[in-house]
């Protein structure tokens, strides 16, 4: 399926909600690559996993780095008409393994790094996965569906924006070799590219969250047909997600700080719909919603800020006090719950990479409850 250029900003819509407030923002970023792209006449195209060979080679990827380090759009555009760094990642990949990639898989939904994706198929000539590894964003690598069914992280090539190039070939631990990455990103520029996760289609088929690009797009035309019709673009949303709203409001605290490659913050939040404290744990994404200090809706599980009146995503890193919110959440795949259900993904996903080591995992229709 090829993305019409509306296709292609309704995805953006659409992931700027479900990235969770990380992955890359979809107006700043998404929104004039995209224009980038078509200008120049990149077409992205995306294939069903249902379609794809079962020898197929696919790797996943992204960049990475803080969310601040994506600011300045235009300059980085031109500088990836000479050397775009997900490209040299792509080819080291292929050298590696001396296999040439048949398709490619984004890490996550978000305004750049979906995107990115997109148009690292377009200019291989190759198509994009309708799929992803999350179904949301996540601050951290081994973060991801395909922990679950043995799919290994490594090999992982980084190219970072400053030149250096750093293959981490094997690790003891599943976050090491993203702390490994995230070094080099952070002394080289602040942002980079890797690509990850080696499978062939049969392992895709098994471990992929299924069509979240069209479903992405799906969300977007929704919300923008209810901004045009006047109704309600919340309810659009949590109509096609099947979320849940929990509370609207403004936020009256922001605290914390750009640390280590990631946007450490928490978010307090007024509602009159709570009598309890609001607060959201963020890094880079919203990680968990407490009220009261109890856990509400945790990772992976995605809690969703939305703007009241647009319907559309905001971004952990334009968040400001008194700005209005609406509270979501919407149940993480099935799929990324399996994988945080195993041995490798308890310690991949384990809250304590969130600052909370005294927490574990618990679906949000078991805590919903200690909103009050």
């Amino acid at each position: 399926m090829k993305l019409s250029k509306t296709d292609a900003y309704d995805m953006l819509t659409g992931v700027g909600i479900l990235g969770t407030g990380g992955g890359g923002d979809p107006v700043g970023f998404g929104r004039p690559m995209v224009d980038w792209d078509y200008d120049r006449g990149r077409v992205y195209e995306i294939t069903d996993p249902d379609e794809i060979d079962d020898d197929a080679f696919i790797i996943c990827g992204g960049y990475m780095g803080s969310v601040k380090a994506f600011e300045n759009i235009g300059d980085m555009l031109e500088t990836w008409e000479k050397r775009y760094e997900l490209y040299e990642a792509m080819r080291i990949t292929e050298k590696i393994t001396g296999k040439k990639v048949d398709h490619l898989v984004p890490f996550e939904l978000g305004g750049t790094n979906t995107t990115v994706m997109l148009s690292l198929a377009a200019r291989a000539g190759i198509t994009t996965v309708d799929g992803d590894g999350l179904g949301r964003s996540a601050p951290e690598t081994q973060m991801i569906s395909f922990v679950g069914y043995g799919i290994e992280l490594c090999p992982m090539p980084v190219v970072t924006k400053g030149g250096s190039v750093v293959v981490v070939e094997k690790t003891s631990s599943p976050a090491l070799a993203d702390e490994i990455g995230r070094f080099a990103v952070v002394n080289d520029g602040g942002a980079g590219a890797n690509n990850h996760y080696y499978q062939t289609g049969a392992q895709l088929k098994r471990a992929v969250i299924p069509r979240s690009i069209s479903k992405s797009i799906e969300l977007g035309r929704a919300i923008r047909d209810a901004n045009e019709s006047g109704a309600s673009p919340v309810d659009a949303f949590l109509d096609v997600m099947k979320g849940k709203l929990l509370a609207t409001g403004s936020i009256v605290d922001i605290k914390g700080e750009d640390r280590a490659g990631h946007w450490h913050v928490v978010v307090t939040i007024e509602s009159q719909d709570v009598s309890g404290k609001l607060e959201i744990v963020v890094k880079n994404e919203y990680m968990m919603l407490l009220c009261d200090s109890r856990p509400v809706v945790m990772f992976p599980d995605l809690v969703c800020l939305l703007d009241p009146k647009t319907g559309h995503g905001l971004m952990s890193a334009s968040l400001k006090e008194g700005m209005p919110v609406a509270v979501a959440a919407v149940a993480a795949h099935e799929r990324l719950r399996y994988a945080a259900s195993t041995e490798v993904g308890k310690k991949a996903f384990s809250p304590a990479r969130y600052g909370h080591p005294e927490l574990e995992y618990l679906p949000m229709e078991e805590i919903l409850g200690n909103l009050h």
